[in-house]
């Protein structure tokens, strides 16, 4: 019984040091549940940013007891997260976690995504759902993945969890040239020698509106000639051998 409230106790510690970030456009139908949803779940601190949503996305998260970052213009989803990245790192949290806005993600499974970062045994652990998706995103998967030679089973989940050393990398000059979280993300991350672990989850269906990656053929022609090409040049690039995250000096929240 010792041992365990010791754990307990650890665990606790842990979760102080951590925060969800959630980047957010135009996503006022959803952002009170997903709030409601994580604080039921467990006691960690919201951070929700803002894409400079034409909605009450923003009103209405700060209503449900979230911080909010506000983009003067749209930077996408990932320049949103990075942005919650900088915001956090600037704050000393240790650990990140990531969730959409859009209802997709289920809190109870943070807990499980935490377990492998705080244990140590890994860099970033991602919820991975492989059941999900329509043919356009399993098409899009088969060929990132072969282009990429990320060896990850769900290479678009935003449902993650990053430690100091994956978040020192996300933050930096060369991170902000991405246009996606997914595969450039992941392939920066390996050139690093971050380490992943996959988290089975399950994810529910978008409750406002299709994905605006893969609503189309042409969204998602576009998105795989962008994340082909980077997955090209990063895999190129790791062959040259792979810098540490360690030596990365953190960049200061307030210069952005």
């Amino acid at each position: 019984m010792a041992r365990k409230t010791q754990r307990e106790a650890a665990y606790a510690e842990q979760y102080a040091n951590c925060c969800v970030v959630i980047p957010a456009r135009n996503e006022e139908d959803s952002i009170a549940s997903v709030i409601q949803q994580i604080q039921a779940t467990c006691t960690i601190d919201l951070v929700v940013v803002d894409d400079n949503s034409s909605d009450e996305t923003k009103s209405i998260a700060r209503n449900a007891g979230a911080t909010v970052l506000s983009l003067p213009v749209n930077l996408g989803a990932w320049g949103a997260t990075q942005t919650g990245l900088r915001y956090a790192q600037s704050k000393g949290y240790h650990f990140v976690v990531t969730m959409d806005a859009d209802g997709q993600h289920e809190a109870e499974h943070i807990e499980a995504l935490l377990e492998p970062i705080f244990t140590g045994t890994c860099d970033v652990s991602i919820g991975t759902c492989v059941t999900r998706g329509s043919l356009l995103r399993k098409i899009a998967w088969f060929a990132m993945k072969r282009v990429s030679g990320l060896s990850l089973e769900d290479i678009t989940s935003g449902f993650r969890v990053y430690n100091q050393n994956a978040i020192a990398v996300l933050t930096t000059r060369e991170a902000t040239l991405l246009e996606y979280q997914d595969v450039g993300v992941l392939t920066l991350l390996h050139s690093y020698g971050i380490r992943f672990a996959e988290i089975e989850v399950n994810m529910q269906k978008r409750q406002n509106g299709p994905s605006r990656i893969f609503c189309s053929w042409l969204a998602v022609a576009y998105y795989m000639c962008h994340t082909a090409i980077l997955g090209m040049s990063k895999r190129q690039y790791g062959k040259k051998g792979r810098k540490k995250a360690e030596n990365i000096t953190p960049l200061n929240y307030q210069d952005f």
